[in-house]
C-alpha cells in the first residue's frame, strides 16, 4: 500500500500560497493508519526515549497511537490556555503566521529523554519550539519524528543546527 498517495496536497490552505498536506485520508483508512504507526514505531528506534511529546493537534493522533505501541508516556504540547496547571511557553513562526506552544511544568522528571512527534515537518518552527520547550523543562531531546518531511522548505536544517536528529516516514 502506498501511504504517500493517501496524503493529498490542498493548494492555498489555510492561506494563499500554502500547499497543505492533508493526512485525513490516511487516518480514514484503518489499514493505512495501522501500517503508518507500525512504521513510525520501527523508525522511532533510532534513539532511546522515556516519553513522547506530541504537538497539537495532528501530532496528538500519531503520538497517542505510538505511545501505546511503544509503552511510553505521552506529553501534550498545546496551544495557549489549554492546559490546567503552570506551563512553560515557546513562541514560534509558521510559514503562515506566529503561534505559541506550551507544556505543563514538571510533566516529566529532569533529564528525561523525550522524542518529539508531529505529522509534517515544513519550515521547522513547530519542532524547534517543541525542542526548546523540552530543554526549558529540564529534559533532553532524544530526537524528532514526523510522518512527512517537506524537504524543499529546509526545516530539518534548523533542527540539525540545534543538534536534534529528525526522522521522517516520507520525504518529498
Amino acid at each position: 500500500m502506498d501511504l504517500l498517495n493517501l496524503i493529498p496536497t490542498v493548494p492555498n490552505f489555510p492561506k494563499p500560497g500554502v500547499m497543505f498536506k492533508d493526512i485525513s485520508p490516511l487516518l480514514a483508512n484503518h489499514e493505512a493508519f495501522s501500517i503508518a504507526i507500525s512504521q513510525l514505531y520501527e523508525l522511532s528506534m533510532f534513539c532511546q526515549y522515556d516519553y513522547l511529546l506530541a504537538i497539537e493537534s495532528r501530532g496528538f493522533i500519531f503520538g497517542a497511537a505510538l505511545a501505546q505501541l511503544a509503552k511510553t508516556g505521552l506529553i501534550l504540547a498545546r496551544k495557549p490556555n489549554k492546559l490546567p496547571t503552570e506551563v512553560i511557553s515557546q513562541q514560534y513562526g509558521l510559514e503562515y503566521g506566529v503561534d505559541t506552544l506550551q507544556i505543563q511544568k514538571n510533566i516529566f522528571p529532569a533529564h528525561a529523554r523525550v522524542l518529539i512527534i508531529d505529522d509534517v515537518l515544513a519550515t521547522g518552527g513547530t519542532l524547534v519550539a517543541a525542542s526548546r520547550l523540552v530543554r526549558k523543562a529540564g529534559g533532553e531531546v532524544a530526537g524528532a519524528l514526523v510522518v512527512l518531511e517537506l524537504s524543499e522548505l529546509k526545516g530539518k536544517d534548523k533542527l540539525v543546527e540545534m543538534g536534534v536528529d529528525c526522522k521522517a516516514l516520507f520525504k518529498i
